[in-house]
């Protein structure tokens, strides 16, 4: 049964393999190659995301490679990966062999709440509406001033001032 199976994924493969081949007439030759492959560009792009095992994998077979020139770069190539992929990757294990390795949520970070911030908030709006009584009682007060004045009543300066 395995037989069968191998087989027709081979023949799946030779199919896929001669949808991409094309042969062109140049001149009196006949040229056989692959089909340039599709100019056109997906609408939305996907951000790749590696797995913290897929990440160790590389990085371990990268520590392999250090003392092979030219190694390092066929494994970047053969993955489809940059440079900076493994620079930011050892930079994470370095951190936390665990959470360096796990991929980061993306967005904005929510704000920890400031405990102190909804009472510093009351009080500010405490001292909004006192400040705003205090200045209606500045204007009561300066008003029964010019009145009594108008009206000759003599004001006792001494008892209104100093008691309060």
């Amino acid at each position: 049964m395995e037989i069968g199976v191998r087989q027709s994924v081979m023949m799946d493969n030779e199919a896929a393999a001669v949808d991409n081949e094309c042969e062109q007439e140049v001149g009196f030759l006949k040229v056989r190659g692959l089909k340039a492959p599709d100019p056109e560009v997906p609408a939305k792009a996907r951000r790749r995301r590696f797995s913290a095992q897929y990440k160790k994998r590389i990085l371990d077979e990268a520590d392999g490679c250090k003392d092979v020139p030219g190694a390092i770069g066929a494994l970047l190539r053969r993955e489809g990966l940059y440079s900076s992929h493994l620079t930011t990757w050892r930079k994470q294990r370095e951190r936390g062999e665990l959470d360096g390795l796990r991929p980061k949520k993306r967005g904005r970070k929510a704000k920890p709440i400031n405990p102190l911030a909804v009472k510093v908030r009351e009080l500010e709006a405490e001292n909004r509406r006192l400040q705003k009584k205090l200045k209606k009682a500045e204007m009561i007060i300066g008003f029964q001033k010019r009145l009594s004045e108008m009206l000759g009543i003599p004001l006792d300066r001494k008892g209104s001032d100093e008691t309060c």
